[in-house]
């Protein structure tokens, strides 16, 4: 069976890619630095399930330092995930953005050119799209107008992966991911906190007046996107195309607490705050490609993706 490199295999979305991976058949080559955004211990309980798979060798290692550390031959393709993420810190540390996901890349792709390998399957992110007015997001939209540090690195990536595909024949995917929610969530991110706080009954924070959306995606269906899209790589010499994994449904943040309150069975306890530098309004995805592409249908509603995520959450406790 083929054998894949996954980067950033410890995270969040990483660790279930590798799970499927596996459960498939395929063998994985793991790539973590565990990056001290959150803690370790996180990303440790995330490699659990599968670190002692006869299928899966892990490397901790800082991509920016180069990729000689991998020795295996005959490896099919790369799903390179691993990124600094987060819109708000990226406004902090531009340069650790800059260094992570830039510079990264540029190693991930110094690695395939000296083992020969052809095919990449690349973490994007909605956040290239920045505040386009039109919606939904389409991948032939204007992506010129990054709000962010950590967007405009995507969008860097997506570049940097063009270039690399002129000059190198390279077959490319670049995926955009859509707010990507569920068990192992980043425990930075709004759904996680939100949760962690109504189950302490401590008051949550909302910036703006809750009319903002996301597209939220199920953890589930990114990642059946993701082989979706990396089985369509592997199929397709000479690609290199950008495609939207959202679920094309937005909730607005008052309708998402108010999902996770009943949830919970909890009463609302809220405080509003003014709308932060380099968020964004809506995000909203066309996915009308990815379905005609891979035949990519994602399943998950809202309730469901939420019940399972506290459910995920009370087990840890």
């Amino acid at each position: 069976m083929d054998t894949i490199v996954v980067t950033g295999c410890a995270g969040f979305i990483g660790s279930h890619v590798c799970e499927l991976l596996l459960a498939k058949g395929y063998k994985v080559i793991g790539v973590d630095n565990f990056d001290p955004f959150y803690n370790r211990s996180v990303k440790e309980n995330n490699l659990k399930n599968f670190l002692a798979h006869p299928g899966f060798s892990f490397y901790e290692a800082d991509l920016c330092n180069g990729m000689e550390f991998i020795k295996e031959n005959d490896i099919h393709a790369v799903i390179h995930l691993a990124a600094k993420a987060g819109v708000r810190p990226s406004l902090e540390d531009p340069e650790g953005y800059i260094r992570a996901n830039i510079t990264g890349t540029q190693k991930v792709h110094e690695f395939m050119l000296k083992k020969g390998i052809k095919k990449l399957v690349f973490a994007s992110s909605s956040s290239v799209y920045g505040n386009n007015k039109k919606i939904p997001f389409s991948e032939t939209d204007n992506v010129d107008n990054p709000i962010s540090p950590y967007a405009f690195t995507k969008k860097a990536g997506e570049l940097m992966n063009y270039t690399f595909h002129h000059l190198y024949d390279k077959d490319v995917v670049n995926l955009r991911f859509f707010t990507v929610y569920g068990p192992r969530q980043r425990p930075d991110l709004a759904i996680h906190k939100f949760v962690n706080k109504i189950d302490k009954n401590e008051p949550i924070t909302l910036f703006g007046d809750g009319s903002t959306s996301r597209d939220y995606t199920y953890v589930e269906d990114t990642v059946d996107g993701i082989l979706k899209a990396l089985q369509y790589c592997i199929n397709n010499p000479g690609v290199y195309t950008t495609v939207n994994l959202g679920n094309n449904n937005p909730v607005t943040l008052k309708d998402l607490v108010n999902t996770i309150y009943s949830g919970m069975n909890k009463q609302p306890n809220l405080i509003y705050e003014p709308m932060q530098p380099g968020d964004v309004d809506i995000t909203f995805a066309d996915i009308s490609k990815a379905i005609s592409l891979f035949d990519y249908h994602p399943a998950t509603k809202i309730e469901e993706g939420i019940s399972k995520f506290i459910s995920w959450h009370k087990s840890k406790q």
